[in-house]
């Protein structure tokens, strides 16, 4: 119980400090992408999170909108019209690493975690591990994403994120808060 409190008040003023201190970036940002590709600047993706509960999570728009039927539609519509693009895409456990769909600014805001600033799918074998993630809230950061990030297997990230969610340890999520920004600035991992 006292873990959750005090994780809870962590996460709200973090993210109020993170906010405050992006801000610019994020008018910067948000200029940038209304100016480059038509369409609007945020992506809002639905995302299961606590208990299964579908919530929709806001990030900036990294792809391009293409045109199907008359209809400017976000490029997830568009890998679905792709058969070629279909099949990498299933290949490299649903990351494409030479995208044709990110805009060049989206390369750049991916390499250094900016698209997705403050803020499944799920294989048979994975279910348990699932099943203990969903028990937790979700988060903009975790232990795959300051380990490797996009080098680190789905399968993996699955494993880490359960174990993370049993761990409940206030200095391990401090440890995981400062090496946030250094695999932000890093770019390592990043696709």
């Amino acid at each position: 119980m006292f873990y959750d409190f005090l994780k809870r008040t962590i996460d709200i003023l973090g993210s109020i400090f993170v906010l405050i201190l992006f801000f610019p970036i994020m008018v910067i940002v948000a200029l940038v992408i209304k100016l480059i590709s038509p369409g609007p600047v945020l992506y809002s993706p639905k995302r299961v999170g606590k208990n299964g509960k579908l919530f929709t999570m806001l990030k900036f728009r990294s792809m391009y909108m293409y045109k199907i039927n008359g209809k400017w539609v976000h490029a997830e519509k568009y890998l679905e019209t792709n058969r070629k693009l279909m099949a990498a895409y299933k290949k490299g456990s649903y990351k494409l690493k030479k995208d044709p769909r990110i805009t060049f600014l989206g390369k750049f805001l991916r390499k250094f975690s900016l698209d997705e600033v403050p803020q499944q799918k799920v294989y048979p074998h994975t279910s348990k591990y699932v099943k203990i993630i969903l028990s937790g809230r979700p988060g903009v950061t975790g232990p795959w994403q300051v380990s490797g990030r996009s080098f680190i297997n789905f399968d993996k990230r699955v494993v880490m994120d359960a174990a993370y969610v049993k761990r409940r340890s206030i200095l391990y999520d401090i440890w995981i808060i400062i090496k946030t920004p250094i695999a932000m600035i890093s770019g390592i991992g990043a696709v």
